[in-house]
């Protein structure tokens, strides 16, 4: 699976919010992939439900199969109208971030990190 840094979809969900307009609340939350590495998962919390959307890749070789996960909850939701077209809205502001996230991750890869140089320890006589 393509390799796509806390920084980058920072960067990416930045670059989303900016031009759309919506998504302020949407952060990336550090996770460790499984080498360690600084993988993000981005997470949007609901304002008109009691759930947390958590949008990330697939694990396949894919670089396309990013989706949304929506934690489970164990309320009923009980919502008029007006606050059923806010949540719509906001499930709308999810779907596009995931396929905005899918578009920039096409052909990207993150660069090899630099092995870390350490300094030669000054001898003093």
């Amino acid at each position: 699976m393509p390799f796509h840094s806390k920084t980058t979809l920072e960067h990416w969900v930045a670059e989303f919010i900016a031009a759309r307009g919506a998504g302020d609340e949407v952060r990336v939350a550090i996770q460790e992939g499984h080498d360690g590495q600084d993988t993000g998962l981005v997470v949007m919390p609901l304002e008109n439900a009691p759930n947390t959307v958590w949008i990330e890749p697939r694990e396949s070789d894919d670089d396309l199969a990013w989706h949304v996960l929506i934690e489970p909850s164990t309320e009923v939701l009980d919502l008029t109208s007006f606050e059923l077209n806010a949540l719509t809205h906001e499930l709308q502001v999810a779907a596009e971030l995931c396929a905005f996230l899918q578009e920039r991750s096409l052909g990207h890869f993150e660069p090899e990190a630099e092995p870390e140089i350490r300094p030669e320890s000054a001898t003093t006589e």
